[in-house]
């Protein structure tokens, strides 16, 4: 019988257990949000943003606010009409830039048509920027730095760093993704680690000869629309004792029964990745208040 005070394996039975590390995780980061409350006298403040009412940003940042709440990091949240012009946002933004009370702001994407991202997401103060989209948390990660850099990658290498991946020297990583949300900033990250990576998209020629050469295979296309289309990587493309990070939601890219027992490890959809990018938006904003902190 295990004792309680051993922690429970994060692969088992070849099924990397995201949401079990998730949870070791956020019990370390309130504890530590404790400790700085005591020494700062003030705790971190996450601010969210949605404009307009798309039903799936509106459960994303439920959800974030939620383990915020847990954590012990205050939330406070902006729901923008669809109607709201880029100078209005602009103008929030650069009061909550200024606030020093607030210490990570997000704005949930998408943003409707009228709004430049770019724009948007170039506006923000980059100490504050817990998605770690602005040019300059893109450009420190570029040279190494992972603080603030984006979620869901964050949790995708934390994860390879938690089954003893953290160093990929002579590993070959495949990601099937070219976003700047998971593909761009993982190229970066997977490269800190020393592995060589390949990047796979809609464009790419005989997708299996890639994945079948893959070490680390992340796959995030997403576009299963029901349970009963065809997967997109089945047992044959994958090569033997990979392991397997599997992002896409709902309905998930690879034929998860037929897979499972062929590798060292994968991500189940859902409770692998989905619970880790939450995670690591805490941490990132409890580094944003860290660093803050210490410079007021």
């Amino acid at each position: 019988m295990m004792s309680e005070n051993v922690p429970k394996p994060i692969i088992e039975n070849h099924v990397i257990k995201g949401k079990r590390l998730s949870k070791r995780i956020r019990k370390q980061i309130k504890a530590e949000v404790a400790e700085l409350v005591e020494k700062f006298g003030q705790p971190p403040k996450l601010v969210t943003i949605i404009v307009g009412s798309d039903p799936g940003s509106q459960m994303y940042v439920r959800m974030k606010r939620k383990a915020c709440e847990k954590a012990g990091i205050l939330s406070e949240h902006h729901d923008l009409a669809g109607s709201t012009t880029q100078e209005e946002l602009l103008a929030l933004l650069d009061r909550l830039n200024d606030d020093s009370t607030v210490h990570g702001i997000l704005v949930q994407l998408p943003l409707p048509n009228h709004i430049d991202e770019k724009t948007i997401i170039g506006a923000l103060n980059p100490l504050k920027d817990v998605d770690g989209f602005s040019p300059m948390n893109v450009y420190r990660l570029f040279y190494g730095g992972e603080k603030l850099s984006a979620a869901t990658p964050h949790g995708i290498v934390t994860i390879l760093d938690a089954i003893g991946m953290n160093d990929l020297s002579g590993k070959h990583a495949v990601i099937i993704n070219r976003s700047n949300i998971v593909g761009k900033p993982l190229i970066m990250l997977l490269l800190n680690r020393n592995a060589t990576v390949t990047v796979c998209h809609s464009k790419t020629a005989d997708l299996s000869s890639w994945t079948r050469m893959a070490d680390v295979l992340v796959t995030a296309i997403g576009r299963r629309t029901s349970s009963d289309d065809a997967y997109y990587i089945t047992a044959e493309m994958v090569k033997k004792d990979a392991v397997v990070i599997h992002v896409s939601t709902p309905f998930g890219d690879v034929d998860f029964d037929t897979v499972k027992d062929k590798v060292l490890g994968i991500t189940p959809v859902p409770g692998g990745v989905g619970p880790m990018t939450i995670t690591m938006l805490l941490r990132n904003v409890v580094d944003a208040y860290l660093t803050q902190m210490k410079q007021s």
